[in-house]
């Protein structure tokens, strides 16, 4: 089944979002025009409307209200082994809480049992996943709490952290969250 076969529109208080499926499965949730996601280079879809985007529709709604938006809608993740741990790992992430890229590169090596990794290397990730807000890529910051390399852009992040109860100024967290 192609990742994006099916899309819709969700306009959020940040701007619009498109909502991807396969079917069965959310695939894909994006800011229009978000890095590495652009409208532009996608093919045309088929315009059906999925129960699916109906639930996560009202999964969003919740979010933004600043209501706790209950279980996930069903995802399908697609990329790299190490891109799934990492986008694993942001899931674990409880909201209005935030980690570093560092402490997720911790995390890897100990999960792997020795082994390096980077905080650029889950950077890249973290910038690259496919489901934004529901996999929360926007809890992520740098070690001194700065508001760093959200793809959606950083005055997004912050409005999402903001909304989470994370107090965000100067562009970066206070110190003794992270």
């Amino acid at each position: 089944m192609e990742l994006f076969r099916y899309r819709q529109g969700y306009l959020s208080p940040l701007g619009p979002m498109t909502m991807a499926s396969d079917g069965e499965r959310l695939t894909g949730l994006w800011f229009d025009g978000q890095k590495y996601y652009p409208e532009a280079g996608l093919p045309a879809c088929e315009a059906q409307a999925l129960p699916l985007f109906d639930q996560t529709r009202v999964w969003l709604d919740r979010y933004f209200a600043g209501e706790n938006p209950g279980a996930v809608p069903p995802l399908r993740l697609e990329g790299s082994h190490f891109r799934l741990a990492v986008w694993r790992l942001l899931q674990q992430i409880p909201r209005g809480e935030v980690v570093t890229y560092k402490a997720i590169a911790r995390q890897l090596e100990r999960e792997r049992g020795g082994g390096r990794v980077s905080a650029q290397a889950v950077g890249g990730a973290v910038g690259h996943n496919p489901v934004s807000i529901v996999v929360p890529c926007h809890r992520v910051v740098g070690c001194d709490g700065s508001l760093t390399g959200y793809a959606g852009g950083v005055e997004r992040k912050a409005a999402l952290l903001r909304l989470e109860g994370v107090e965000c100024r100067a562009g970066a967290v206070p110190e003794k969250i992270v």
